[in-house]
């Protein structure tokens, strides 16, 4: 909509993950490095965690374009709150193993016959699970299990999991004293600090095709930092807001306040979406039941109505604001969360249509 505007030649801060936009920090250069050490081990698991946005998908995106399809059969599989049952026939799906109306050892016996057609064909196989931290532990044994089909001495299957932050206290628990011992790396991506958020977005408009336009002082930078947290899909947000934003007002040079309005204009969307309730001193039974509530109300506070001085209703204000300012952040982490995973279960599902559609058009 803004590209021609700026003279640009594609968007810069689109939200879904694209490789060719890949910017290497710290944190996803070293995310990167353990992947690849992982393939060349060819074997256990590897771990890498991270925020909602933080760049993971992008991350496993690159690795599969690098990938040698000579010499590597990947599949991907974006979990849901699935039996573990489900999640083996997910995984037999994803890699064209047929799985309608067989048992579950049959199944185990067909993907175990197709690893091992792979493997003497001189290749390997590789499984990405992604937002695995929506695997049951149920689920997560089925996959332990998996990693113990063999061809004489070499591993048939090598497994990465992709997850969310939670994903390692659910590693940390009693029952994956398995898996834990199955695991030959683990990283967590972290947010970018400023200099890397700076360097981030002038990456992302040198790929757009950037000539110079738009333009940010030191001050936009910083703000755009503080507002975003250092983490990729926060970033993207708020810059494609004030591009637009400059678009509309016909303004290509930025400074600290815009993206300042930027920032609050976001905030406020989030807390319109989620409405707060005025305070209900004599209603105690109506926050027991709907914490949430509760919680949106405290923040809705007349101070006039109450009897205190100056100074410390000013004190009051700005902690209240500071509530706004959390919950409303909260709010827009949960909403991407939810988004995210709708469009990764979308894909997954459009995927394992193909699959069905191309297994139809070749018996035919």
């Amino acid at each position: 909509m803004y590209e021609s505007f700026y003279g640009l030649t594609s968007k810069p801060f689109q939200l879904n993950p694209d490789p060719s936009f890949y910017f290497a920090s710290k944190q996803h250069r070293r995310a990167m490095a353990y992947l690849e050490y992982g393939l060349n081990q060819n074997e256990g698991f590897i771990v890498v965690t991270g925020e909602v946005g933080a760049g993971k998908t992008t991350i496993v995106r690159g690795l599969l374009n690098d990938l040698d399809a000579e010499k590597v059969v990947a599949a991907q599989l974006v979990t849901t709150q699935l039996d573990a049952e489900d999640t083996l026939r997910m995984v037999a799906a994803a890699f064209g193993v047929g799985t309608k109306n067989v048992a579950k050892s049959d199944m185990l016996l067909a993907l175990e016959a197709y690893l091992v057609d792979i493997t003497r064909q001189g290749k390997r196989c590789l499984l990405i699970v992604d937002e695995a931290q929506n695997l049951t532990p149920r689920a997560v044994e089925e996959l332990r299990m998996l990693s113990n089909f063999q061809f004489g001495t070499q591993a048939l299957l090598q497994t990465f999991l992709v997850g969310q932050p939670e994903f390692r206290r659910v590693m940390q628990s009693p029952q994956m004293l398995q898996l834990r011992q199955r695991v030959i790396a683990a990283c967590h991506i972290g947010p970018m600090d400023q200099d890397e958020t700076q360097a981030y977005i002038e990456h992302r408009l040198k790929c757009a095709g950037s000539q110079g336009l738009p333009k940010f002082d030191a001050g936009a930078f910083e703000a755009l930092f503080e507002a975003s947290g250092g983490v990729p899909r926060r970033i993207n947000s708020h810059c494609d807001r004030l591009l637009l934003s400059g678009f509309l007002n016909g303004k290509t040079d930025f400074q600290r306040t815009d993206v300042e309005q930027v920032a609050k204009d976001l905030r406020e969307e989030t807390q319109a979406a989620s409405p707060m309730s005025p305070v209900q001193i004599n209603e105690a039974d109506q926050g027991a039941m709907n914490p949430e509530a509760t919680d949106s109300a405290i923040l809705d506070i007349d101070l006039s109505r109450l009897a205190m001085d100056p100074s410390t209703a000013d004190q009051a204000s700005r902690v209240i604001a500071d509530l706004k300012s959390s919950h409303a952040e909260q709010r827009m982490i949960r909403v991407e969360r939810s988004m995210f995973r709708l469009e990764r279960n979308n894909a997954a599902l459009l995927s394992l249509l193909q699959q069905l559609v191309d297994a139809v058009r070749t018996k035919q």
